[in-house]
């Protein structure tokens, strides 16, 4: 059990939190070129598809990546609660590695089969100003997925990427680094959402677990950017006191304005 939250982050291998951090850079410039411009994130998914409806996707058919097989939408169907929709991402079956495979199941609701099958990744909640507040997860029938286990969709997370320009670049470089940027919360959820359906059906024998409505969502945490990064950096600055305390060929320092200051010279070029 972590005694803290920083527990979250000081456990953390240096490489991975410096992805992260790598991450959260891309994410705040994602949010700088849109700004300059008076956009956001959820606008941005928005434009052009006309009066928005609860329950549609948007953008209509989604946003596929045809090397990756990563997926996503947005939509919402949450009314009294704070945030505006949500995006659902996912990985199909042609992105995953070949020794994954769905839990058996012996209930009477089809699941995707071979390369129809995806698993969903992570929920991401949004407020009416285009900023992410929150990540969920969710039962199997809320998306229609074939059902993994969590450590499986854990090694998936490494293979989702949206690498290309349609409806909005930012937006898909966005989704990609969220991704990254929240890994361990991820992983948490979706431990946690083997464990609450696992419980459910101790709970209720003879009920599908998978199918039922009664249970949506299996677990929900509250995010902010700008204190994950400051998080992270913190973590990855422990890192560095402790490699010179331990070796005098110290890793050299790693620092959020080092990533920021290098990407400001690659669009300088």
């Amino acid at each position: 059990m972590l005694k803290n939250k920083n527990d979250l982050f000081n456990q953390l291998p240096r490489l991975q939190l410096e992805r992260m951090a790598e991450a959260g850079a891309q994410i705040i410039e994602c949010y700088r070129v849109l700004q300059k411009a008076g956009l956001n994130i959820v606008g941005e998914v928005l434009k052009g598809q006309g009066e928005f409806y609860e329950l549609e996707h948007y953008p209509k058919d989604d946003v596929f990546d045809g090397e990756t097989h990563s997926q996503y939408y947005y939509h919402a169907h949450r009314s009294g609660v704070q945030e505006h929709g949500h995006f659902h991402t996912f990985l199909r079956q042609p992105g995953m590695p070949s020794s994954l495979s769905p839990v058996p199941y012996h209930g009477s609701e089809p699941w995707p089969e071979d390369g129809d099958a995806l698993s969903h990744l992570v929920g991401i909640s949004m407020n009416a100003y285009g900023f992410p507040i929150g990540l969920f997860a969710t039962n199997r029938w809320v998306t229609a997925e074939a059902w993994y286990k969590a450590e499986d969709v854990i090694t998936m997370l490494d293979h989702f990427k949206i690498d290309h320009a349609h409806p909005s670049w930012p937006v898909n470089l966005w989704i990609s680094s969220m991704l990254v940027l929240f890994r361990p919360q991820i992983e948490i959820l979706l431990r946690q959402r083997d464990q609450m359906v696992a419980g459910w059906e101790s709970r209720y024998p003879g009920v599908d677990a998978y199918e039922d409505r009664e249970l949506e969502l299996t677990g929900f945490t509250s995010i902010n950017v700008e204190q994950q990064i400051k998080n992270v950096v913190a973590a990855i600055e422990v890192c560095n006191e402790t490699s010179v305390i331990e070796t005098s060929h110290a890793i050299k320092p790693f620092s959020f304005e080092n990533i920021a200051k290098s990407k400001e010279r690659q669009l300088a070029k």
